[in-house]
């Protein structure tokens, strides 16, 4: 029965008026299916105008700035040959007022590829600087069962001397040095601290495995360490800013020869890219020529050489017949 005029519904007619009306699954079936077709091909459109869609050119960088104030992302950045570079970093410290005696620091970004996806695994390496730039000395262990070597130890400035002892204060981290070296007839008993020492475990190939206890200490109480850092950087210091310039590119190009020294010659430069700067200034990007060894060329002139020599021999022996 339907509603009098007055406008009010009799009991449970309110109920069923509110009630939404419900569709079968039956019903409701081919919607759903048309609608999750039309995503699908809505989503096929994108990714097919995503496709067609050009990749964006990018402005190639321009050479020199012509003004005083210019956006650096525009331009390449400059390069500066070695004097140069640490004329600009005295220079800097000069105009800042910052401290004179500040340490010089590169990073040096590396090539690590060789043949067939195979790379340079992550080294450190020692090196003896021809200039020193700081008064600290190295902490060096040395590892020897002998009296008279243990004695000569002490007076050439290791900092702990001793025997397999040794081993459980190094295992428990009660002993750490910066260094440790070793006697060969110990070698068999220091096999448990393999593990625990890794790179700086004694062996013939880092000079840390001898009977030249001295030259052993000499070497690791003043050498300067470096590390491969995120797979393919170096940072170091170099030297101090108030140093003279040919010292501090001599130190410069003993560090780079040695980081050349763990890629084949016959591959890439090893080092990419070299960057130099202070503790308070930006860097500089160092132009790579006349720092890293002139390798290639010398083979180059070798193999030179000998086809002059093949074109020779031909010509000599016509007229030795």
């Amino acid at each position: 029965a339907l509603a009098p005029r007055c406008g009010w519904v009799l009991p449970g007619l309110e109920q069923r008026l509110t009630v939404p009306a419900m569709v079968s699954p039956a019903t409701a079936r081919p919607y759903a299916a048309a609608a999750k077709t039309a995503k699908k091909d809505a989503k096929r459109g994108r990714q097919e105008k995503g496709k067609e869609k050009p990749p964006p050119r990018r402005r190639p960088l321009l050479s020199k700035p012509v003004d005083d104030v210019y956006l650096t992302w525009l331009y390449r950045r400059p390069s500066y040959e070695p004097e140069q570079a640490v004329g600009m970093l005295k220079r800097f410290q000069e105009l800042d007022f910052t401290y004179p005696k500040q340490f010089v620091y590169i990073n040096v970004f590396l090539d690590m590829a060789l043949q067939k996806k195979r790379k340079v695994d992550p080294f450190s390496s020692s090196v003896t600087l021809p200039h020193r730039f700081t008064d600290e000395v190295n902490k060096v262990l040395v590892f020897t069962e002998n009296g008279q070597e243990a004695e000569t130890a002490r007076e050439h400035g290791a900092a702990v001397v001793g025997g397999v002892e040794l081993i459980k204060w190094i295992l428990e981290d009660e002993i750490q040095a910066d260094f440790y070296v070793a006697v060969p007839a110990i070698m068999p008993k220091l096999i448990p601290l393999r593990n625990k020492l890794k790179r700086k475990y004694p062996s013939t190939r880092r000079n840390s495995l001898g009977s030249d206890i001295p030259k052993m200490l000499q070497f690791f109480r003043e050498c300067h360490e470096y590390a491969v850092e995120n797979e393919n950087i170096i940072k170091t210091r170099i030297a101090r800013l108030d140093m003279p310039t040919e010292h501090i590119l001599a130190n410069l190009k003993t560090i780079i020869h040695d980081i050349c020294t763990f890629k084949p010659p016959n591959f890439d430069p090893i080092v990419r890219r070299l960057v130099i700067r202070s503790a308070t200034s930006e860097g500089l990007l160092l132009n790579l020529d006349g720092i890293l060894p002139q390798v290639e060329k010398v083979e180059q002139k070798e193999e030179e050489h000998e086809v002059d020599e093949d074109q020779q021999k031909p010509v000599q022996e016509s007229v030795s017949t």
